[in-house]
């Protein structure tokens, strides 16, 4: 293709460049100043020209077919795959906790119930004794008092 061929260009960008060229004469520039400053817009605009050779096309897009359906297969493979490695990595550690569990008797629960119980029953026993010594600090001041 010789320099300054424009068959590569689709319609719409020889519509384009002839627009831009027609503005550019009526704001006074000269006829080859217009054409170049129009195909460089048209340039700047698309990155040059789009149409391509029609077997080049056909079998570019034939390709990215074929290498995105390989791409999903792998895709939906891999996920299959790791899906089942943590489904079996996850059963395995609940067994070997109940395992454990079973081993040590009484869970961590039970056993911080146990002594939460154990603390309210002492600030309680605390809380009386505190109020029956107050109630018996009043009474003798009273009595000191008559």
């Amino acid at each position: 293709m010789p320099r300054g061929d424009k068959s590569s260009y689709t319609d719409r960008q020889k519509r384009q460049a002839a627009h831009i060229e027609d503005s550019e004469k009526a704001e006074g520039r000269s006829e080859e100043a217009a054409e170049r400053i129009a195909w460089a817009t048209v340039n700047k605009q698309d990155g040059g020209g789009r149409k391509a050779p029609a077997k080049k096309a056909a079998a570019k897009k034939a390709t990215k077919k074929a290498a995105t359906k390989k791409t999903a297969k792998k895709a939906a493979t891999k996920k299959a795959a790791t899906r089942k490695t943590t489904s079996k990595k996850t059963a395995a550690k609940k067994t070997a906790t109940k395992k454990t569990a079973a081993k040590k008797g009484p869970s961590k629960k039970a056993a911080t119930k146990k002594s939460a119980a154990r603390k309210t029953a002492t600030k309680k026993s605390a809380a009386k004794n505190a109020a029956g010594k107050a109630t018996k600090k009043t009474a003798t001041k009273k009595a000191a008092a008559r």
